[in-house]
């Protein structure tokens, strides 16, 4: 069976209307996508935001027995959104979960630090090597943020350290924080997802008995010491909102890393992290997401 996608190019302000009216055509999934190359950097616990322009992607199975007319699919489509840009592909139907797969290779973050998809082999059994699950959420060290946090954690030392992920994602730094050396890594993420992911992560790692996960409200409850180590990779908003959190939760001198920053961020960031940490490192990668990294005054 081949499937019809239909792409939409359409105002924010129709979005809504548009997955609708491809769902009561039939479609039997809807994605979005950005039209423009327009960043969206700081979404707030909660939101949603879109592009100004968006494309909506629906997809239909083409039986071919009663294949789908592409032209007039978009000839309706148009007579309720005139003004929308539309087109449309099919696509051979193939094992689409070995597809997603494929796009996965293992990274070296590191001479000692590796990330490798769990259905692959280790290039170097030798050093650490971070078992992946790519699909279950954020952070596959594919991303600049993730991956300045790694680099960092493969240079510091974590030996018996007491480490707090903090939007913590797939939870690819508290495992990898584990794997080189840390005693103890407490976790937590708003996405309830996350926390499964990093579970899960923790266990096919084997590092599962180290880590605790949890959302805010329970990682408050359950982490009553202070850190060696904090790594956050969230966004600039939220980690300027969090600097006096951060401080409660680590030791005089213990290190942290921020990151999930552009360079037009960082002066405002290191403003409001002044009166409670030293910032003594800055990273940059790809052109412009930054780290910035230190430790807490006494």
């Amino acid at each position: 069976m081949n499937w019809l996608q239909i792409h939409i190019t359409v105002e924010k302000s129709q979005v809504e209307l548009t997955e609708t009216l491809l769902l009561s055509l039939g479609a039997v999934s809807v994605t979005l996508d950005d039209a423009e190359d327009q960043a969206l950097l700081e979404p707030l616990p909660g939101e949603t935001p879109l592009w100004d322009k968006v494309i909506v992607t629906g997809i239909f199975q083409q039986e071919p027995q009663q294949p789908i007319d592409a032209n007039a699919l978009s000839t309706f489509i148009l007579a309720q959104l005139p003004d929308a840009r539309i087109n449309s592909e099919v696509i051979e139907n193939q094992a689409w979960e070995r597809a997603w797969m494929d796009y996965y290779e293992p990274i070296q973050v590191a001479d000692n630090l590796w990330i490798v998809p769990e259905w692959l082999a280790a290039p170097n059994p030798q050093v650490t090597n971070i078992k992946l699950d790519p699909g279950l959420a954020f952070g596959t060290g594919n991303h600049a943020s993730t991956f300045l946090c790694l680099q960092w954690l493969a240079e510091i030392d974590l030996k018996d350290k007491i480490v707090v992920d903090y939007g913590c994602g797939s939870g690819i730094l508290g495992v990898a924080a584990l794997l080189l050396g840390a005693k103890k890594v407490y976790a937590t993420d708003i996405d309830p997802q996350a926390v499964l992911a990093t579970k899960q992560n923790a266990e096919l790692n084997g590092v599962s008995d180290r880590l605790y996960v949890g959302l805010p409200e329970e990682f408050e409850q359950e982490f009553t010491v202070q850190a060696d180590v904090l790594v956050a990779n969230i966004l600039a908003k939220p980690l300027m909102m969090l600097v006096e959190t951060f401080y409660n939760l680590t030791k005089p001198q213990a290190q942290f890393a921020l990151a999930g920053l552009i360079e037009e961020q960082i002066e405002d960031v290191k403003q409001a992290y002044h009166p409670y940490f030293e910032v003594t490192g800055q990273q940059m990668r790809e052109e412009n997401w930054c780290r910035l990294s230190g430790y807490r005054k006494d």
